[in-house]
């Protein structure tokens, strides 16, 4: 009877430490492979292996592309590749790919939980550590999907607690424990047995394995999944903040998270992050924009002024005062970013007296005193 031979780690932000903690608590019997995700910037040289490799008598390896996945050996992903799990005739390997960018990330977590999954089924765990947003969810939603084990680091414990409390929040988790006890739980459960009512791979349903393998081919490069018009999902009215083509909606029972055709892939954290930075750049834009204007009108009048022409010199005025009143508006608007829990002071003008509130933000106030402008420079204009 096969056991739980597979473990897929990911972590992010704050995650080296409780790696660290996982990979040194590991019993030197270790009967799983292991495979480390932990995001790396694309121009970093990492040297993570050899920082495991010191805390473990079990063998750190960095991941090669066709790598044989040895039990009792940590495989750890390299920048700029994603790392994937496949299996050839029962032979497990690691196929390294550059394929798209998920949540901004490349290696991803999600794309080799994701393709562990699809390779071993239920005798995955997937174990999520410290790191921002909610990377990792996905992934670890498809590893229990299929009949795996879900693990994540106690939120209390994790640096950045994000990604453990989105996959608690969104995942039949099985088991929640500080950094420093995950490797001993680990090494317990890889010596578990795989219930025999869930030892097939292909026990699940076709469909969902066929739109797996799909997504996994995208992930890729794969020219047939490519070329194939058949999407999965359903058009989202959102643009992939990357490339611009239309993002589908993936979700289906499982966390919010949206793909585009060519395949970068946003988990609904990772698109509202990008939004934002988004809208914060046009605004940014606007209000160059409207201070050029400011001064152009500011020039224009006092020529104006200089050559008697009164009725032309209060027409650049207005435009001037106009400007001057959305240009507020718009920094008003930048100062009262809903992530920061700032608002402007009750009576103050134009929000330039800030407080921070503990707990919640009045929108409702910051869109008055946005109206209120707006109102304004209506009569003026």
């Amino acid at each position: 009877m096969p056991s739980h031979d597979l473990i897929v780690v990911g972590a992010s932000a704050g995650g080296v430490e409780a790696v660290s903690a996982l990979v040194g608590g590991l019993p030197a019997d270790l009967r799983a492979a292991v495979c480390v995700v932990v995001h790396l910037r694309p121009d970093a040289q990492s040297h993570l292996a050899d920082i495991l490799g010191r805390l473990t008598p079990l063998p750190v390896v960095a991941a090669r592309h066709g790598m044989t996945l040895e039990r009792g050996t940590i495989h750890v992903a390299v920048p700029d590749v994603h790392m994937l799990v496949e299996r050839n005739d029962g032979a497990g390997g690691l196929r390294l790919v550059r394929g798209p960018r998920e949540n901004r990330a490349r290696p991803s977590v999600d794309p080799l939980f994701r393709s562990a999954a699809l390779a071993y089924g239920p005798r995955v765990i997937g174990v999520i550590l410290s790191g921002a947003l909610d990377d990792g969810t996905a992934g670890l939603w498809t590893v229990k999907d299929r009949g795996g084990i879900a693990v994540v680091q106690d939120p209390e414990d994790a640096a950045v607690p994000s990604m453990p409390a989105s996959a608690l929040s969104e995942v039949a988790i099985d088991h929640v424990t500080p950094a420093r006890e995950l490797g001993p739980l680990l090494g317990r459960l890889a010596l578990e047995p795989v219930a025999e009512r869930t030892t097939d791979v292909g026990a699940t349903p076709d469909e969902p394995r066929a739109e797996l393998q799909r997504e996994i081919g995208i992930t890729v490069l794969d020219e047939e999944h490519h070329q194939a018009s058949a999407r999965y999902g359903e058009p989202s009215r959102f643009p992939c903040p990357d490339c611009g083509g239309v993002l589908w909606d993936l979700s289906e029972d499982g966390p919010l998270r949206f793909r585009c055709e060519v395949g970068h892939a946003h988990s609904a954290a990772t698109l509202a992050e990008m939004q934002t930075e988004a809208v914060e750049a046009a605004m940014w834009t606007a209000l160059r924009a409207l201070e050029d204007r400011i001064e152009l009108a500011r020039r224009r009048g006092a020529g104006a002024a200089e050559r008697g022409l009164t009725a032309l010199a209060q027409k650049f005025a207005v435009e001037e005062q106009a400007g001057q009143q959305h240009a507020a508006a718009l920094r008003a608007m930048l100062r009262l970013d809903g992530r920061t829990g700032i608002r402007p002071r009750p009576g103050a003008e134009g929000g330039h007296e800030q407080e921070r509130e503990s707990g919640h933000t009045d929108a409702g106030d910051a869109a008055a005193g946005v109206d209120a402008l707006a109102t304004r420079t209506l009569v003026v204009d």
